[in-house]
């Protein structure tokens, strides 16, 4: 048997941090080979976005078609779509590959702050798209946003990450994997909640390191251990080991740092 192949759905990121850079090489290193259609062009560093040049959704249709063309997809990994014309493309390309694992990482902003989905985009998100999805992936800020809500000041607590988790679920996705991160204290707890069984918490110790593009390596490695062939709950569980590798890596450089947007979040 070959490697499993996964499509990438993403934007590009200037800074090679996060983005397309990030997904391909994390799926190299989780066994998966990489196929990919490029949403947007970004020009960003660590600390700002500069600009989002979205790609016209007939080219990314096209890109979508001619990758599911090359060879059998075994996952799909969605990441950054800036508007609403790439989150119908990308709606309606799903439904011609039913049954293949489907992870979304919500992209609303990027970890310098600057927007990258505007508003008119989030009700085709969750009417569209999320009732295709296997997995939702996304942190505490794109939870509440997703739940109409600000992103909270304070500690929101486990009982409240438990309601969003809840709420998402009843746009339509299969499941829900919560991350703790932009919480507080020693300890990082995500949360995985799906249709029909019992809510699992994955937790530990919160690390003193900080990286871009946790975020869309926590998705892609999930999306290359369903493509694998694992079980959602195994696969999340690879996904979060993977990033604490790469934060561990960092710590030990002692590379610490601020802790912004999905950097520092995952035990």
């Amino acid at each position: 048997m070959g490697r499993p192949a996964v499509l990438v759905i993403a934007g590009s990121d200037s800074s090679g941090g996060a983005g397309l850079a990030r997904d391909v090489r994390t799926l190299e290193t989780m066994g998966a080979d990489a196929l990919c259609a490029v949403t947007a062009v970004t020009a960003q560093t660590d600390g700002e976005v500069l600009g989002v040049y979205p790609v016209p959704p007939d080219q990314l249709r096209a890109q979508i078609d001619a990758a599911l063309a090359t060879r059998p997809i075994n996952a799909i990994k969605i990441g950054m779509l800036a508007g609403r014309g790439a989150l119908e493309v990308v709606a309606q390309a799903l439904r011609a590959v039913p049954g293949v694992p489907v992870v979304l990482d919500p992209v609303l902003r990027a970890s310098s702050g600057g927007a990258l989905l505007e508003d008119p985009g989030f009700e085709v998100l969750r009417t569209r798209l999320f009732p295709q999805v296997t997995v939702l992936t996304p942190n505490i800020p794109e939870a509440a946003a997703l739940c109409g809500e600000p992103a909270p000041r304070d500690d929101p607590g486990r009982e409240r990450l438990v309601e969003w988790a809840a709420e998402l679920l009843a746009q339509g996705p299969g499941a829900v994997l919560l991350k703790g991160g932009h919480a507080r204290g020693a300890t990082v707890a995500d949360l995985l909640a799906r249709r029909g069984s019992s809510a699992v918490w994955f937790t530990g110790p919160r690390l003193a390191a900080t990286r871009r593009g946790t975020g869309c390596a926590l998705a892609s490695a999930i999306a290359a251990s369903l493509a694998a062939g694992a079980d959602l709950e195994d696969a999340c569980r690879r996904g979060r080991e993977h990033v604490r590798a790469l934060l561990e890596e960092v710590q030990s450089q002692g590379a610490s740092g601020e802790r912004n947007g999905e950097l520092a979040v995952h035990g």
